[in-house]
């Protein structure tokens, strides 16, 4: 999300694995029916009038939430929706009281609207039968969706089958100060931590589960292993090869360990711990998920003019975040409402313009207008064009490894230390 890094995926909570248990045995009640039927967007948009929409969401990133108030909430009040959005630090809150109330059997009239979303989070929904399922594909702005493409027909692994829609995407990029590091440095992997090695000290990560920790420790452990290939198949399914790669993943971050940021006896703990780092000059590099935020930092004084971005040779981690409907939700309408709002192109030309967040949305379907709109945007020679940061982009693994590297990363890696 200043932006902060954005929290949609979260590890699971004990109420999570509570529900996940009593749904397996078939002790949750069924889900409410669908209120409005989402092909009939006229009986939609009939019966959204007058409602207020509940969307929880991270709620850390100040542009974001201006644009969401200034922009997104007035579209919908031309409506009739009033957009109620409950700011959170991480979704799995979110999650935890939608499996909470169905499992008291509020299978109707539930408290949430609408949630961001993706990976584990939205896993565990599927998992639970917590979705309204079957409507993003006729939301009429979904036209400018590519729904055959790979990002947006599975979230983290997860076959997405109409239970959300996609309002964003996030690549992933690395930030350094080219005044400490030259091109060959950040031209892959390698030459990162071979610049490490030369430069102990000035450069890191967040310790995971922080989630973009994790996805710095996925980016090393695709450079490793030759993209995410040995894990995901083209179809999207899981692979059993988890423990051959990560042998080979935890021996390179243990080597490089001494090289880090306090000789990687201890890491920050959170994004924004790295980024005040990097803000101080204590470091020189790391890992983000929001480069398109770097502008504004620049910009205000934050970082140093030289900052740049770069994508290391095996490419960068890209994933798409979503909007889910619980099927138990009060406003299911206006929900709808919503999702079909966020993906308006001139609703993903302010976020891209303002808040630095790339589009979910093809802009090759939309009108000529809004493409050169897009191409118009100025852009900071801090940061890379949308054409640069998804040229090589690499898909996300399946939720299912997520939690085992995060884990694992700690009795392999930290503790080693």
């Amino acid at each position: 999300m200043t932006r902060s890094e954005r929290r949609p995926l979260a590890v699971l909570g004990p109420v999570l694995a509570l529900a996940l248990s009593l749904a397996a045995c078939g002790g949750g009640p069924a889900p409410s029916a669908p209120t409005a039927d989402s092909a009939d967007w006229d009986a939609v948009l009939a019966e959204a009038d007058g409602q207020s929409v509940r969307w929880y969401l991270y709620g850390g990133d100040d542009v974001l939430n201006t644009v969401i108030d200034e922009e997104v909430a007035p579209r919908l009040a031309e409506l009739g929706v009033t957009l109620e959005p409950v700011r959170i630090d991480d979704t799995a809150d979110a999650v935890n009281k939608v499996l909470g109330e169905q499992q008291a059997g509020r299978t109707s009239g539930g408290s949430v609207d609408a949630i961001w979303i993706n990976g584990e989070n939205f896993a565990t929904g599927v998992q639970a039968d917590l979705w309204r399922c079957g409507w993003s594909q006729d939301l009429p702005n979904a036209r400018y969706v590519d729904l055959e493409a790979p990002e947006v027909q599975r979230d983290f692994g997860t076959p997405v089958e109409g239970c959300e829609s996609a309002w964003q995407q996030a690549s992933s990029a690395l930030v350094y100060d080219s005044a400490d590091l030259r091109p060959d440095d950040v031209a892959s992997v390698s030459g990162l931590l071979d610049w490490a090695r030369a430069n102990p000290g000035r450069f890191t990560y967040p310790a995971p589960p922080d989630f973009t920790g994790s996805m710095a420790v996925r980016t090393i452990l695709y450079d490793t292993v030759d993209g995410p290939g040995s894990l995901v198949s083209d179809a999207g399914e899981a692979s059993d090869q988890y423990a051959a790669v990560t042998r080979l993943l935890w021996a390179r971050l243990n080597a490089a360990a001494p090289t880090l940021w306090r000789g990687g006896e201890t890491y920050p703990q959170s994004q924004e711990d790295v980024e005040k780092l990097y803000a101080d000059g204590e470091i020189s590099a790391y890992f983000t998920y929001g480069p398109g935020a770097v502008a504004q930092k620049v910009e205000d004084g934050s970082y140093p003019g030289s900052t740049r971005e770069a994508v290391p040779s095996s490419g960068n981690i890209s994933n798409t975040s979503f909007v889910a409907i619980p099927a138990n939700a009060e406003h299911q309408a206006g929900a709808l409402v919503l999702a079909d709002v966020l993906q308006d192109p001139e609703v993903q030309l302010a976020l891209y313009e303002a808040a630095g967040i790339y589009p979910a949305i093809d802009l090759a379907r939309t009108s000529p207008e809004i493409q050169a709109a897009f191409a118009a945007a100025p852009l900071s020679p801090s940061v890379l064009s949308i054409e640069e940061l998804t040229r090589n982009a690499q898909p996300e693994l399946a939720s299912v490894f997520l939690s085992g590297i995060e884990q694992d990363w700690t009795r392999e890696v930290l503790q080693q230390q």
